[in-house]
């Protein structure tokens, strides 16, 4: 009961290509493989997005922190 053998395997994919034709196989590659790519690239520039919000948060809080230190300073 384990998996499938090399020969039953060979059997289905010469059957799909029969059904569907190696041209409509081929543009179904090119599509999904166009979609993976397409998902990697939307999720890295996710990702670029916020480390830069990140970057920005830590920016405004250094920031904030040396106006606190020269009104400390002014007032002294």
């Amino acid at each position: 009961m384990g998996g499938f053998s090399i020969w039953e395997l060979l059997i289905v994919a010469v059957i799909v290509i029969l059904l569907f034709g190696t041209k409509k196989l081929r543009n179904l590659g090119g599509d999904l493989g166009s979609a993976v790519k397409g998902f990697k690239n939307a999720m890295t520039d996710e990702k670029a997005k916020k480390e830069d919000a990140s970057e920005n948060l830590v920016d405004k809080s250094t920031a904030a922190d040396e106006k606190v230190t020269t009104k400390e300073k002014d007032q002294a």
